[in-house]
């Protein structure tokens, strides 16, 4: 079975809307400022577009409002051709350490991160089909550590399920996640080093530890 290149299914999309005229309403979720950047840049010329941070992933509670604090200044601070709303989730931790319970040493994109991305891409649709988006999706896919195929399939499933459309994405193509990290520099974004979890945040000082007694 062939694999499904998503970068061309959003280029359909978009060339649809552009013909057609529309701009609909776009829920876009998103885990920092830093990869919505230019998801942002890119996506605002076709719609409508409201952020939600929602990251109930994240810990500690400093980290998840210093990277919420970002968003909303980048927004802010970012010259677009449409305004950016934004709707800020409360911190809530609970549902994504029942979630993973007793997956806690697995591995960087394993079985733990594909629940953290279908509870973050579920509150996300329910939330636009509460609110009458027409679209919703996620900033996740601009990074080279997410695994594309898996949140796409992830947002297909959602998309029949709560009956709104899921836009299809890979926005590490077209160099965006190089775009994202010149936009992170241009705009002085605080650009954590991990992902966002206590786990990946254990992972990452190992590995920095590591690098320490092999220099």
């Amino acid at each position: 079975m062939n694999k499904i290149n998503y970068d061309k299914e959003l280029a359909l999309t978009l060339k649809n809307l552009k013909e057609r005229n529309e701009q609909p309403k776009l829920l876009l979720h998103s885990c920092c400022a830093p990869c919505s950047s230019y998801v942002l840049e890119y996506l605002s010329k076709f719609f409508k577009i409201t952020i939600y941070y929602y990251n109930p992933n994240i810990s500690p509670k400093e980290e998840f409002e210093k990277r919420a604090a970002e968003q909303k200044r980048l927004i802010k601070e970012m010259p677009l051709p449409s305004n950016i709303d934004i709707i800020e989730a409360v911190y809530d931790n609970t549902p994504f350490f029942s979630l993973t319970k007793g997956l806690e040493n697995l591995p960087e994109g394993g079985e733990r991160c594909s629940i953290c991305y279908k509870l973050r891409l579920e509150k996300t649709a329910a939330v636009a089909k509460t609110k009458q988006f027409d679209y919703f999706s996620t900033t996740l896919s601009v990074s080279p550590y997410k695994n594309s195929e898996k949140l796409n399939k992830i947002g297909k499933e959602l998309s029949e399920k709560y009956g709104i459309k899921y836009l299809y994405s890979d926005f590490k193509k077209k160099n965006g996640y190089k775009r994202s990290i010149e936009l992170s520099k241009e705009y002085s974004l605080y650009r954590q080093d991990y992902c966002g979890c206590i786990f990946s945040k254990t992972a990452r000082e190992k590995q920095k530890q590591m690098e320490k007694k092999n220099d």
